[in-house]
């Protein structure tokens, strides 16, 4: 058993941060524990950034610098460098939300190419990311999943995205990158699933390459990942997965009562927590056949990972289990889980300041949701600004 609290270890933890740092990080938390004022801060920076106020500069020195790397891939170097040297991974994720053109598609499609040529050379950057609407149109996605008739246009719409999934997955192969492809909202889920089946059948012939993402505050998912097991092993491919609780509790529940349907989230946290515990252990049991990359910034469901790796038997750099959180979030977890051997990936997302504020809204608003963890981001952040006062 895990006795020792590693997470608690704040000098470990910030390490990288310098005072300022420590203070800019304090401040921002402290502004993001208090719900009305990121409501009140959301609608502005909105209205700044379509009135094209010039608000970039304070937007980058303060929110964009703490949880993104920068606004292109070499930009965001240094902190890949200075992780590394703590023996934390970086995926790079280009965070820009909301297109919809194939333009705009096939740009983000290049820029995760480049991405991966730009990782070939690098042991810090093992692994790749792309979220599917980055590729392809939400209502698209909706309309194949209700298994709608597509339009000749929509058809030829659909197989570009086909084609961009393809081409990010066949260089993951070629570069020996995995590839993570994100979850979404539930009523795009089913078209992504099938797709990203489609590409692990393809790719993950002599090891997981492609990844999908289960999030378990859904009540389908563990059901829906012993169903790919079972389908997998009958067809002789591997499997990857990459297993977080999920990032749109309130929009899916709205989007329920709105249409009269049953919510397909879990009534509690309680119930996610024993979901993603449970299939945590599922994939662990299967590992000759599916690996896991754990992204999680929950403490308990880290130790019980850490438990079950320690009682099968698994080394803590074991190839097949990553633990991962966000740039700027959980240090605590990941910089001591990396001084312990595991295997970590911080998630860095990067891109121009404009178009990556949806996302860094996004993580504002989920922060103030999460009941504990700014809370608990400030009482480490705490600890660490007393120790350093001691020295």
């Amino acid at each position: 058993m895990i006795s020792e609290h590693i997470f608690d270890n704040t000098e470990i933890a910030f390490s990288l941060k310098s005072d300022s740092e420590l203070e800019r990080a304090y401040f921002l938390f402290k502004m993001i524990s208090i719900e009305p004022l990121v409501k009140i801060g959301t609608a502005a920076t909105n209205f700044a950034i379509k009135a094209h106020l010039p608000i970039e500069g304070l937007i980058r020195s303060t929110v964009f610098d703490h949880f993104c790397g920068g606004v292109n891939e070499v930009d965001c170097l240094p902190v890949i460098d200075k992780m590394f040297d703590k023996g934390v991974s970086s995926v790079l994720d280009y965070s820009v939300e909301g297109k919809e053109n194939d333009k705009e598609f096939d740009a983000a499609m290049t820029t995760t190419l480049k991405i991966m040529d730009f990782a070939k050379e690098k042991e810090s950057m093992p692994i790749a990311v792309f979220k599917p609407t980055g590729f392809g149109r939400l209502k698209l996605f909706e309309k194949i999943g209700n298994g709608d008739v597509l339009t000749d246009k929509e058809q030829e719409e659909w197989q570009k995205v086909v084609n961009r999934f393809d081409a990010i997955c066949k260089r993951g192969k070629e570069h020996d990158i995995e590839v993570l492809i994100d979850a979404e909202e539930s009523w795009m889920q089913d078209a992504s699933d099938a797709l990203v089946r489609d590409m692990m059948q393809k790719y993950n012939t002599e090891k997981p390459i492609v990844f999908n993402t289960l999030q378990m505050y859904r009540t389908d998912r563990l059901g829906f990942l012993k169903t790919e097991h079972q389908l997998a092993k009958e067809k002789g491919y591997y499997m990857g997965f990459k297993l977080v609780r999920g990032a749109y509790l309130e929009k899916e529940n709205e989007r329920a009562i709105d249409k009269g349907y049953p919510t397909p989230m879990c009534k509690s946290k309680l119930e996610t927590d024993t979901n993603f515990n449970n299939a945590v252990s599922y994939i662990l049991e299967n590992l000759s056949e599916i690996s896991l990359f754990i992204g999680s910034h929950n403490e308990e469901s880290s130790y019980a990972a850490m438990n079950l790796m320690a009682q099968m038997g698994l080394k803590n750099n074991d190839e097949r289990v990553w633990f991962g959180q966000l740039y700027g979030m959980s240090d605590h977890i990941s910089f001591n889980l990396a001084s312990k051997g595991y295997n970590v990936a911080k998630y860095i997302p990067f891109g121009p300041v404009k178009d990556v504020m949806p996302y860094l809204i996004r993580r504002a608003e989920e922060n103030t949701s999460v009941a504990g963890q700014t809370g608990r981001e400030l009482a480490l952040l705490t600890k660490e600004k007393q120790r350093r006062k001691l020295l």
